[in-house]
């Protein structure tokens, strides 16, 4: 190797990446997850993660700068994001995280065993509906050999967001050809997003999908082809007849999206009907949009009929409730631990300083305003006002808006002119925003993590109850308590009637003979009480935070109560009522 060549790779790009990824990986070493809190994983990460996501930040924008390092080391620099944010909970845990994960394994295994859709499967029959994402998992596990998703579905956030990279990228390539506005805003798309729908779940798939149509959409828009200088012009000039080939992957990408999720194709017809606004557009736009209008009213009219039928009193009393919709995810905070009320708050401050530089760059940058962005941006706010989504809605609206907005803030972060006041500037911004994101993420980790010894007493439990056996729990957050969910009636006490939940402060073991009377006479239930339900209890405060440890005291002094599986972090017990 010559001098000069060796001079070439010492520069800092080309050492930070590396360096950065091996100080990450060695940090990993020394993380105690019990140590984890009010604020989960951010109270247990050493001094050396910080470090390396530091140094990795400090090398992407110096690559950035630099315009001779080639486009695959700012690849990397955003994979190694991906990794370091993303894969760090897969490293760590020896078990599937989040508990909504263990229930769509246990719809996938339910529609395996029953090949196709699950008979008598109560409150999870919205996942026959819309059977998409389990049916394509199915094929796979069948095509593979496997005999369950739990193997992969851990490392489902990483695979994600690193799928998303190429999407994304066709998205911002079409805004601009300027290499540094394209690549920052994917890394400020990366650092703002704390919402979490990554994990093991139709919404994650549907959410790759709807970028991904996007992108090919916004491929056939005027003034969006490459090469047309530093930024899209937005020219007024009509769009020319979309080419056969990427309409028929936007309706094969749409049918994919409706089948799987039912929000999505909502998104998705909003975001196509603003881009159809402009007169310019249409001709590109509308064959995708009356595609997504048709496909979904035609799966939705047959095949989620049902669902939607019982739901429309639910959805009618949405639209007439704007203002409950947008504050609904806004919860109280006053039962929640005091670490948690703090993340609320940087949460809100996060979501609202995307949106507030989304704005300015609007104000500020006339170019933005002859493109589909600041359309992309505003489009899911109407389904803000017309239903509240369980309160996640206002969440959902902000995952979806994200790609527009990204790109908007880094428009206005990018210096328009080379300084290095400016640039650092705009550094310390998109670190105070990654900081951000951490506490969006990381923050419920001790609730979101699962021990071995909770996995195996709930498999334990899963084993030995037999059809009918009715599960009880204080709240959802237990892995695997979904298992076999079409033959095991469950019962969660924090979604029982307020009299029942005020009477388990009381009276606990009056409130689990209430709560369980639906059952025929001498039916059993199992009764699971694990580290994750009171770790929810005391981060949310959605009960009492010593809710489980006095209900654990109470039927351990009580008789006719047998244990079938303890250890230090969960317990089972089996209960058989008197017949007479």
């Amino acid at each position: 190797m010559t001098t000069e060549a060796l001079h070439r790779w010492v520069r800092p790009p080309y050492l930070l990446l590396p360096l950065a990824l091996l100080v990450w990986l060695l940090s990993l070493r020394t993380v105690d997850l019990a140590g984890m809190d009010d604020l989960g994983l951010l109270q247990v990460l050493p001094a050396g993660y910080w470090v390396a996501v530091v140094l990795l930040t400090a090398g992407f924008w110096l690559a950035l700068r630099d315009r001779t390092v080639p486009v695959r080391w700012l690849t990397g620099y955003l994979l190694g994001l991906v990794a370091m944010i993303h894969a760090t909970p897969a490293l760590l845990y020896p078990t599937l995280r989040y508990s909504w994960a263990w229930k769509h394994i246990a719809v996938l295994d339910a529609m395996l065993r029953s090949d196709g859709q699950v008979p008598h499967a109560g409150g999870f029959d919205i996942y026959n509906q819309w059977p998409g994402f389990f049916l394509l998992n199915a094929l796979y596990l069948r095509v593979t050999g496997l005999e369950s998703a739990l193997g992969y579905a851990a490392w489902a956030p990483p695979v994600v967001n690193a799928l998303l990279l190429g999407p994304l990228l066709l998205l911002y390539r079409s805004f601009s050809t300027d290499r540094g506005l394209v690549w920052g805003a994917l890394w400020v798309y990366y650092c703002c997003a704390w919402v979490g729908q990554d994990y093991f779940a139709p919404q994650a798939f549907a959410f790759l999908l709807f970028v991904t149509v996007l992108a090919l959409v916004a491929r056939q828009l005027p003034g969006a082809a490459p090469g047309g200088g530093a930024h899209a012009s937005g020219s007024p000039e009509r769009a020319g007849p979309p080419r056969l080939l990427p309409l028929l992957a936007v309706l094969l990408l749409e049918a994919a999206v409706v089948v799987s999720h039912q929000l999505t194709p909502l998104m998705l017809i909003c975001v196509l009907t603003a881009l159809a606004l402009p007169r310019r557009n249409r001709r590109a736009v509308l064959p995708a949009l009356a595609g997504a209008v048709l496909l979904t009213v035609l799966w939705d009219t047959t095949a989620a009929r049902p669902f939607l039928a019982r739901n429309l009193p639910e959805f009618l009393d949405g639209l007439t409730s704007p203002d409950s919709n947008v504050v609904s995810g806004l919860a109280g905070l006053g039962a929640a631990a005091p670490g948690q009320v703090v993340v609320a708050w940087v949460d809100r401050g996060l979501s609202a300083a995307v949106i507030l530089l989304a704005v300015l760059a609007v104000w500020r940058r006339p170019w933005v305003r002859r493109t589909a962005l600041p359309l992309m941006a505003a489009a899911p706010l109407p389904l803000l006002l017309a239903n509240s989504y369980g309160g996640e809605m206002i969440f959902r609206v902000y995952l979806f808006a994200l790609p527009a907005c990204a790109f908007l803030v880094t428009a206005l972060l990018r210096p328009t002119a080379r300084s290095g006041v400016r640039a650092t500037a705009a550094v310390a911004v998109v670190l105070t925003l990654l900081g951000g994101l951490f506490f969006g993420y990381y923050s419920k980790e001790n609730m979101n993590y699962f021990t071995p010894g909770e996995v195996s007493a709930v498999a334990r439990m899963i084993e030995v109850a037999p059809p009918g056996a009715v599960i009880v729990s204080v709240t959802g957050n237990v892995p695997g308590v979904a298992s076999h969910y079409d033959v095991h009636p469950r019962v969660q006490l924090n979604q029982e009637s307020e009299d029942v939940r005020r009477q388990l402060a009381t009276d606990p073991l009056a409130a689990l003979a209430r709560a369980t009377a639906f059952a025929p006479p001498g039916t059993p239930f199992y009764l699971v009480l694990n580290r994750g339900q009171a770790a929810e209890c005391y981060l949310t405060g959605v009960l009492p935070a010593d809710t489980v440890a006095r209900l654990g005291t109470a039927v351990d002094e009580a008789p006719r109560f047998a244990v079938v599986d303890r250890n230090d972090d969960a317990a089972v017990y089996r209960y058989v009522p008197d017949p007479g």
